[in-house]
């Protein structure tokens, strides 16, 4: 298996979720193969055969993709395509890390594998470019969407909110925008599964639950015990250049679906593991059944 931005936060933990599952596993950071750079995606497909390829490698800067957009569909969706199509001319699938935000939010209730898309940013926009391009080029392959995603391997609002707190008595925190925050080791384990079978296709694969953003933020500071008040705010409030969905909580149609743990408990983990405790127990980051990251 081979994991293209694998110095990444959910890349990181791909690596590592992989290899407890007894994948021989090649994990390459931005600085090891350039998805953009046809020949050397060739050139290492080509030398390595991989049976399965996974992009975690992405442009994730929601704001700075209103006024890069170009730039971001170069990675987000002419470079997957790059991947998906030499995965498949070398007879691997390919796993494409999408997102809540291919959807406009306005449904009022979760979204489903079957719905229409409907991005209403420029980073939306891109990654369901990618999805629609990856599906064209390689029919072995695996689209899944996540939300909110944080982990240790990079910056999150977890940690944006911990530092807050330690500066200020108050935050601000938007109240209107609705999603499901995904710990990384759980969506890796998810993923890792996913990819061992033939089950094509897209794939919405969030942790369970659902919260605001200011719920969020409220339970990051109950579980750390940091005394910070939270304050709802609106979107047109704390107005950002990228429009965001207002509920963009993803669900599953698939009869067996992979089901991640709920949210609260990957804040938990991810508190402790933080906090030097480990990477927890032996059954950390295990699902049932039933993209190198910054801050979005």
């Amino acid at each position: 298996m081979l994991v293209a931005g694998a110095g990444g936060m959910l890349g990181q933990d791909l690596v590592a979720a992989s290899a407890r599952r007894g994948h021989e596993v090649l994990g390459l950071a931005r600085a090891e193969l350039d998805i953009t750079d046809a020949r050397a995606v060739e050139d290492l497909i080509t030398d390595a055969r991989p049976d399965a390829i996974v992009n975690c490698a992405a442009w994730t800067d929601v704001d700075g993709a209103e006024a890069n957009e170009r730039e971001a569909m170069r990675v987000n969706d002419t470079a997957a395509a790059l991947l998906a199509t030499a995965a498949a001319a070398h007879d691997a699938s390919v796993l494409f890390v999408s997102s809540d935000y291919v959807f406009d939010g306005e449904k009022g209730a979760p979204y489903v594998e079957s719905d229409l898309t409907g991005a209403i940013s420029a980073y939306g926009r891109t990654k369901q470019a990618g999805e629609t391009s990856v599906a064209i080029a390689n029919p072995r392959h695996f689209i899944v969407r996540s939300s909110w995603l944080f982990g240790v391997g990079g910056g999150n609002f977890v940690e944006t909110m911990l530092r807050v707190g330690g500066e200020q008595s108050e935050v601000i925190v938007v109240s209107d925008q609705v999603g499901t925050p995904t710990y990384t080791p759980h969506l890796a384990a998810g993923l890792a599964e996913l990819i061992e079978g033939e089950d094509y296709g897209i794939h919405h694969m969030p942790a369970s639950g659902s919260c605001s953003w200011f719920e969020y933020a409220q339970e990051i500071f109950d579980q750390e015990a940091l005394e910070c008040r939270v304050m709802a705010g609106t979107t047109e409030m704390l107005a950002r250049p990228a429009p965001r969905p207002r509920y963009s909580v993803l669900g599953s149609e698939r009869p067996d679906r992979i089901e991640l743990p709920h949210w609260r408990r990957g804040l938990a983990e991810y508190l402790g593991e933080r906090a030097g405790v480990g990477r927890g127990t032996a059954d950390r980051g295990t699902p049932g059944r039933g993209a190198e990251e910054v801050p979005r």
